[in-house]
């Protein structure tokens, strides 16, 4: 399987980046260079190319779902290029139920838009009670901590089938003889705090069953704020780890050559450094390290863009093999960058990225066929939501 990415500058032959196996990709530059369209350029190959493939992207900005409209501003571009406008079928996926998060005007047009609106409902029993402290930033060797982790692990070994919710940890804390009154009641506060978040189930949700293997499936995660608690990074880090788990017993399963019904990912975060930041924590980034350094054996492949290469854990970066990089200016970027300079360059990539001249160029590094070129990125064939109001 081939992704058509765009034109060689000094040729104008086609390049494309080989996704026979499972790839790591870094699309990098400022603001306004083309880093988000040419991920989305990536997400039209997939869904066009890939078999039994699944595309992911998760969208900080809430600007993917346009996917699903043609690109008619860029029409006769794309006709140069030998290429036709098209929008893509979209499954839209909602941190909690669309009718919070949307008024219902706009869920309307979505529907008119053939775009599929789908809740995404984290199940509790998911996170570990590990996960549980972090996500409430508690020390487990605290008494908060203590009460929050014991709670969790004896939910975890009372339901065998893990299946438990908000209120059966609230139930526990109640019940805990060894807590005292106001560790209980500031732990309590804290779990009706997530009860308003909206973003947990009160009955089993298998998660896998809301992503669409036949459309462009859109974590639209801007619908959430930030916040203290890292709310949009728990979603990524919860939908994360149980891809994971379930292609790894897919994987599995293809060895001994058994039926398998969950077929390969490939997963694409906007804003990464907002997921993986370089030199502190946050609840993905474990999750999101290990499908990087891992992934290639269950068929997890993963696309990271970002304005700041410099903000983005070295783990991530170092583990990338094929580098789109748009035009970057700033010292500790071009720095950053230039640390994945390879023996088989002519030159430090710091040398390719300053000369790129015009927005849509990029350098394309692709460390498995050991390859450097200047590319022309090809104009997309949906509608691009990332451009300036």
């Amino acid at each position: 399987m081939r992704l058509f990415i765009g034109e060689e500058l000094e040729n104008g032959e086609d390049t494309y980046i080989d996704a026979t196996s499972a790839r790591s990709i870094l699309a990098c530059g400022k603001r306004g260079t083309g880093k988000s369209y040419a991920l989305g350029d990536i997400v039209e190959e997939i869904h066009t190319e890939g078999i039994d493939v699944v595309p992911l992207v998760i969208d900080p900005m809430g600007i993917y779902w346009t996917m699903a409209e043609e690109n008619e501003e860029q029409r006769d571009l794309l006709w140069d290029w030998g290429l036709n406008e098209e929008g893509f079928p979209v499954n839209l996926l909602v941190p909690g139920e669309p009718e919070e998060r949307f008024d219902e005007e706009v869920l309307r047009e979505f529907e008119r838009r053939g775009i599929d609106i789908n809740p995404l409902l984290l199940n509790p029993s998911d996170m570990s009670p590990d996960g549980w402290c972090d996500l409430f930033d508690l020390n487990i060797n605290k008494p908060m901590g203590i009460a929050l982790y014991r709670a969790v692990r004896k939910l975890n070994d009372e339901y065998e089938d893990g299946d438990f919710y908000l209120d059966d940890i609230i139930k526990k804390i109640e019940m805990d003889g060894d807590a005292n009154e106001r560790t209980q009641e500031a732990l309590l506060n804290r779990l009706e705090m997530a009860h308003d978040w909206g973003i947990f189930a009160d009955s089993y949700q298998d998660i896998f069953r809301t992503v669409d293997e036949d459309r462009i499936n859109i974590l639209d995660v801007s619908v959430i704020e930030p916040g203290k608690y890292g709310l949009r990074n728990l979603v990524v880090e919860v939908l994360g780890k149980e891809l994971f788990r379930r292609r790894q017993a897919a994987r599995r399963r293809e060895e001994l050559q058994l039926g398998v019904d969950i077929p390969k990912v490939w997963l694409f975060i906007d804003e990464a450094h907002n997921f993986v930041p370089s030199g502190k924590s946050s609840l993905a980034k474990d999750t999101i390290i290990r499908w990087v350094k891992e992934g290639r054996q269950p068929g997890l492949s993963i696309v990271v863009a970002t304005q700041q290469p410099s903000a983005i854990d070295s783990n991530v970066l170092s583990q990338c093999d094929v580098i789109l990089c748009h035009k970057i200016t700033t010292r500790e970027d071009i720095k950053s960058l230039n640390k994945l300079s390879q023996d088989y360059m002519s030159g430090a990539l710091k040398t390719y990225v300053q000369n790129i001249d015009n927005v849509g160029e990029a350098v394309y590094v692709d460390d498995e066929e050991e390859t450097v070129k200047m590319v022309q990125i090809r104009p997309r064939k949906s509608k691009h939501g990332g451009g300036e109001a």
